[in-house]
């Protein structure tokens, strides 16, 4: 398995006709999906329930094995290595966690790295780095018990399990959906700076539009019939849906889920920008631009400076900007129309 060992380069999943059918059903679980997923990138799997974004997901670890068709890694297809090896080299964070409730929080993120026979040194290394990395203090949480731990905690230790073996690729099935909003905002920033910092081949299932939204590089919409609706950015989706049915899921508010996106891009002030005017500045602390834009809306008169979680000032948003980029926004939209 050494051609998955690089946890940066080289883990580009592409999927060619991928078709799940279970014996006896009478609809198919995915029907011929094809699509490329960039590596070191986000791609976010959305839709209704039932449309096979999980079954996708779970088979390109092979927990559901294809009916036809191939799914390759960096060029190889997943079938022809032994399943046990692939799955200790992808990542996987679920909905409600799976910790090993008579393992310590520390042997639950040791647990892949145990099997795979690194050092006990490289082990322990590991665990302190993931957990600081998660934002848990390593020497109050490594020996606690998962019964211990907030619904959160329980979250990021299963992200951090997830990264144990530092695997290129990393799968999350709705990994956010049981815990409370506020908690779940947390939990999508601390994601986002992870990313950031690792860069790993994250493949996501949600039901949320706005939060694949928040997260994606790319997104596929599944529809019913377990059909892939559109992949494309989410500035792409936002612009221009290519079914009714992908505008419909996109929902409303369309305007401003496409404008707070943009934030992230296109509005964002650079550090050093000279005009910035120190007089009307508000912290926003947050590893994404949305918290600055959401301000400058609810205040007209104020700009906002944006900061990552480790306090670095990345660049600023005013209400010019916002007004500015509305208004090409919607000349657009008349255009169209």
């Amino acid at each position: 398995m050494s051609e998955f060992s690089n946890p940066f380069e080289h883990a580009e999943i592409t999927l060619s006709h991928v078709t799940k059918k279970y014996d006896g059903a009478s609809q198919t679980a995915v029907d011929d999906i094809s699509m490329t997923l960039p590596a070191g990138k986000m791609t976010v799997f959305v839709g209704p329930s039932g449309c096979g974004k999980t079954t996708t997901l779970r088979m390109i670890n092979r927990l559901v094995e294809p009916t036809s068709g191939s799914i390759m890694i960096d060029g190889k297809d997943t079938s022809t290595f032994p399943v046990d090896e692939l799955r200790r080299r992808i990542g996987y964070a679920i909905q409600r966690v799976g910790l090993l409730p008579h393992l310590t929080v520390g042997e639950n993120i040791a647990v892949v790295p145990k099997l795979l026979k690194w050092p006990k040194k490289r082990v322990q290394e590991r665990v302190s780095y993931l957990l600081d990395m998660v934002g848990l203090e390593p020497s109050q949480y490594i020996d606690r018990s998962p019964s211990q731990l907030s619904g959160g905690q329980q979250q990021r230790i299963g992200v951090a399990r997830a990264l144990a073996a530092d695997p290129p690729v990393l799968l999350m099935d709705e990994p956010f959906g049981a815990v409370d909003p506020v908690t779940r905002a947390k939990l999508q920033n601390e994601l986002l700076r992870i990313q950031a910092e690792v860069q790993k081949t994250v493949v996501f299932v949600t039901h949320d539009i706005d939060e694949a939204l928040l997260l994606g590089d790319m997104i596929a919409v599944f529809g019913p019939g377990s059909q892939l609706e559109q992949f494309d950015t989410p500035e792409a989706l936002l612009r221009t849906p290519k079914s009714d049915l992908v505008a419909s899921f996109i929902g409303g508010g369309t305007t401003l889920k496409l404008m707070r996106r943009l934030a992230l891009l296109e509005l964002l002030q650079p550090a050093a920008f000279p005009n910035f005017p120190p007089g009307s500045v508000s912290i926003a602390s947050s590893v994404n631009a949305y918290e600055a834009f959401d301000a400058v809306l609810s205040d007209p008169g104020r700009s906002v400076l944006v900061a990552e979680t480790n306090g670095k000032f990345v660049g600023w948003i005013d209400a010019l900007s916002v007004v500015a980029a509305l208004a090409e926004i919607g000349t657009a939209q008349s255009v169209k129309r």
